[in-house]
């Protein structure tokens, strides 16, 4: 396939090779749900699901697996303080996350397994790293199982970086590691754990370490070698590091390309669960259409940063006013038939190139523009195939609120489009009766506040059209 890939292991694009011809297999780590999906969990969702619209497009079969972290110190923090049980609260947080989902017009995962639910095969993974000589359990009695990164001479190879350079991972004593570094396959329980949060393991009761679960699920679902395992760029270290280390350790090929998007910053500062800097999806949407939010999050190269603003979101959704606008001009009032074919090669290409959205959403706009100077002009078939190349692209890119993921989101709906265009011309109407009745001053001040919002009004023999000026 041509699909050319930013790999992190290599810092380079290359092209994708994929375990099968036509078949491409994703894994990404999906969130730990202790509190409520803000914009920087979803842009990863948003960046792959684009990815995976794009990759389908092209005619490959696509698989897809996302994993929730449904167990971890922070989850069962939060039950103790409401008075619940650590998994009420997970699922709690699991349906905001789908809600937030569909607010912004992700398709689901083909698989979300949850950690909780795949204990046996990460104790199995467990022993198979003890019995090659990478896992040791410590000697302490705690009942903890530790990788060890000294017998592993790779680690460190996909954020490039040696061990001498690494800070050490503090997520179990010390006292109880042959290595600072060595990071915790498996966590024996603790005097505040609640006995449904521990299971029996060989090395006594406890659970499993988070690198550990994504490992044990992205094999489980997608075998020994897939094609791209993905997150956002603050996972790179430890977590897909030791990912890596202890599944390729296992004997895994486990994943050919590592894909990392850039931050989501609020004033500049990472948004994060930690900083309380978060913006809660499910309240960004209250105030902006939820395809607006999509096109802010997906418009960015994945590999820049986006910095959270009012701004930025009032821009987005001038820009989906520009589309909605084009559409209800075109008098769109159903889902189109997609055909890979009436996509433009500049399209193609920058979606080729590492998912090169900028450039993709440039041959969008600029063929909008073509499609308004068409009708213009009245030239039908121009603006017919412009119309039919906006639908396709659309459509890859998520944006189209004809198409099913769009059919629940406020605002997002099939009548939006129906709905502006019904507005202008229920005030296009009204002035055409100032004009019969000659009170000019009247269809003038109609049409000056349309112009007002932006709208160009031309009359004609057969009445008065109206375009977005641009």
């Amino acid at each position: 396939m041509s699909y050319r890939i930013y790999d992190e292991r290599s810092g380079a694009v290359v092209p994708l090779e994929t375990v099968v011809n036509g078949r491409v297999s994703i894994y990404c780590c999906g969130l730990t749900v202790q509190a409520s999906p803000h914009l920087g969990h979803m842009r990863w969702e948003v960046v792959f699901d684009v990815l995976r619209r794009w990759l389908r497009a092209s005619g490959h079969q696509v698989t897809m697996v996302v994993n929730v972290t449904d167990i971890n110190d922070k989850i069962e923090t939060k039950a103790r303080d409401r008075g619940l049980e650590w998994y009420q609260v997970a699922y709690e947080v699991e349906l905001e996350l789908h809600r937030a989902r569909a607010a912004l017009g992700i398709t689901p995962p083909d698989y979300e397994p949850r950690a909780s639910g795949h204990i046996p095969d990460q104790i199995a993974l467990i022993a198979r790293l003890i019995d090659a000589g990478h896992a040791y359990p410590a000697a302490d009695g705690s009942g903890d199982v530790y990788f060890d990164v000294r017998s592993w001479p790779r680690y460190g190879e996909l954020t490039r970086q040696n061990i001498a350079d690494m800070h050490d991972d503090d997520e179990a004593p010390a006292r109880a590691k042959r290595d600072p570094h060595d990071f915790a396959l498996w966590k024996g329980a603790k005097p505040t754990d609640p006995p449904t949060a521990t299971w029996d393991s060989p090395w006594g009761r406890g659970r499993p370490g988070w690198h550990l679960e994504c490992s044990a699920m992205a094999t489980k679902y997608l075998g020994d070698t897939f094609d791209i395992h993905g997150g956002g760029l603050d996972l790179r270290f430890p977590h897909h590091e030791n990912e890596q280390a202890q599944a390729q350790a296992a004997g895994y090929g486990f994943a050919r390309h590592w894909m990392h998007n850039a931050f989501v910053t609020m004033a500049n500062e990472k948004m994060s669960k930690s900083l309380g800097n978060g913006a809660q999806v499910m309240q960004v949407v209250r105030r902006t259409p939820g395809r607006a939010v999509r096109l802010y999050l997906a418009a960015p190269h994945y590999r820049s940063t986006i910095d959270f603003s009012d701004d930025a979101l009032d821009e987005a959704t001038a820009q989906i006013g520009r589309i909605d606008t084009y559409l209800a001009r075109c008098g769109v009032a159903e889902r189109a038939t997609f055909d890979a074919a009436d996509l433009p090669s500049a399209f193609t290409d920058a979606l080729d190139d590492d998912l090169g959205t900028p450039a993709a959403f440039a041959c969008l706009f600029d063929t909008i523009r073509a499609g308004h100077k068409a009708l213009d002009a009245g030239d039908a078939p121009a603006a017919d195939d412009a119309l039919r190349v906006v639908r396709a692209m659309l459509h890859v890119l998520g944006l189209d609120p004809y198409d099913p993921e769009w059919a629940d989101a406020p605002g997002a709906g099939p009548d939006l489009t129906d709905t502006v265009d019904g507005l202008v011309r229920l005030v296009l109407d009204q002035r055409a009766l100032a004009r019969e009745r000659k009170d000019w001053d009247a269809a003038d001040r109609l049409r000056d506040r349309l112009g007002a919002l932006g709208l160009r009004i031309a009359d004609g023999p057969t009445g008065a059209r109206w375009t977005l000026d641009r």
